[in-house]
C-alpha cells in the first residue's frame, strides 16, 4: 500500500464519504450535521449533561451548549434540573424529535445499503469485527465502549435484512 491507500487514509476516507453521503439526504430532512450528531447521541445516552454530551461527541462544552440552545429552540431537547448538582442540567428528547431520529435512521439503512452494495453478509460481518478490534486498539484502556454503536448495529442489521448476501 501507498500513503494515499494506507488503513489510516482509507478508514478517514471512508469515514467522510459516509458523513458526506449522510449529510446530504439529512438536509432534505432540514437537519444539519451538529443537529443530527446531538440527536443520535442523545437517543444512546438520554438524561446525560452537557459535558458528558461534550466528551461524548469530542468537542467543547460551549460548543455543546450552543447545539441544545438551537435544538431546545426547536422544541427538540429539554434541559431537566440534575437532581445531584444543582449547576447541572440533564438533557432528553422531546416526543418531537423521536419522529425526527427515526427518519436519519432511514436515511442511514439507505446510505449503508448503497455503501456496501455487492458485499456479502460474511464481508460485511468480518469488516464489522475487523473494525471494532481497530477501534478497540485505538481506545483508551479505560473506556468500556467498545460495542458497535446503535446507528452502526442498526445498518448492519438493515444490510442483513435487505438480503445482502
Amino acid at each position: 500500500m501507498d500513503m494515499t491507500d494506507n488503513v489510516a487514509a482509507l478508514v478517514a476516507d471512508t469515514s467522510r464519504f459516509l458523513r458526506r453521503r449522510f449529510d446530504a439526504r439529512a438536509r432534505r430532512i432540514g437537519v444539519s450535521r451538529a443537529q443530527w450528531q446531538v440527536l443520535f447521541a442523545l437517543s444512546r445516552n438520554e438524561g446525560i449533561n452537557q459535558a458528558g454530551l461534550a466528551e461524548a461527541l469530542d468537542v467543547e462544552t460551549i460548543t455543546v451548549g450552543r447545539m441544545v440552545d438551537r435544538l431546545a429552540d426547536a422544541g427538540l431537547v429539554e434541559r431537566h434540573a440534575d437532581p445531584t448538582d444543582r449547576r447541572a442540567w440533564r438533557l432528553h428528547l422531546t416526543d418531537r424529535a423521536h419522529p425526527i431520529l427515526e427518519e436519519l435512521r432511514a436515511v442511514g439503512e439507505i446510505v449503508m445499503d448503497e455503501a456496501l452494495a455487492g458485499f456479502t453478509l460474511a464481508e460485511i460481518e468480518a469488516m464489522g469485527a475487523l473494525l471494532m478490534r481497530l477501534r478497540a486498539n485505538l481506545s483508551p484502556r479505560g473506556e468500556a465502549d467498545t460495542a458497535p454503536s446503535r446507528s452502526a448495529a442498526d445498518a448492519v442489521a438493515a444490510t442483513q435484512m435487505m438480503g445482502h448476501r
